[in-house]
């Protein structure tokens, strides 16, 4: 049985949650809460809400037991744009984007799911 937690528009920059939630798949989920709370990269904050909101997804909602769940899946797309306007030089007009991400995260009580979870993600960034 799976739980799963999604955090959408997060203004950060998906490439930098993507550099911490490559790391949470396949880990026990006690495994990962330590990744996620002293992590040294930006997206630790956002990605530690979400994985804390599938862990109590799993345990209100399905009665799933917190000592024996996986990461899944955890997975970071990118979300819209903010378009933001800066003065330029002789009057013109430069633009900023501000990026925005959507952070999926996904527990199983099944090791075998999160372990293959793992290697398909190996598989797919080689």
């Amino acid at each position: 049985m799976d739980a799963k937690a999604v955090a959408k528009w997060v203004r950060i920059s998906p490439l930098k949650a993507r550099l911490l939630s490559k790391e949470l798949r396949g880990l026990r989920v006690d495994e990962a809460l330590k990744l996620a709370r002293f992590g040294r990269v930006k997206a630790v904050e956002p990605v530690r809400k979400c994985l804390e909101s599938a862990i109590a997804n799993a345990e209100h909602n399905y009665n799933m037991d917190v000592d024996a769940l996986w990461v899944k899946e955890a997975r970071v797309d990118r979300g819209p744009f903010y378009t933001r306007v800066r003065p330029g030089s002789r009057g013109k007009v430069g633009y900023r984007r501000v990026r925005t991400a959507h952070i999926t995260i996904v527990v199983s009580d099944s090791p075998m799911d999160a372990k293959n979870a793992r290697k398909a993600g190996e598989e797919a960034e080689a």
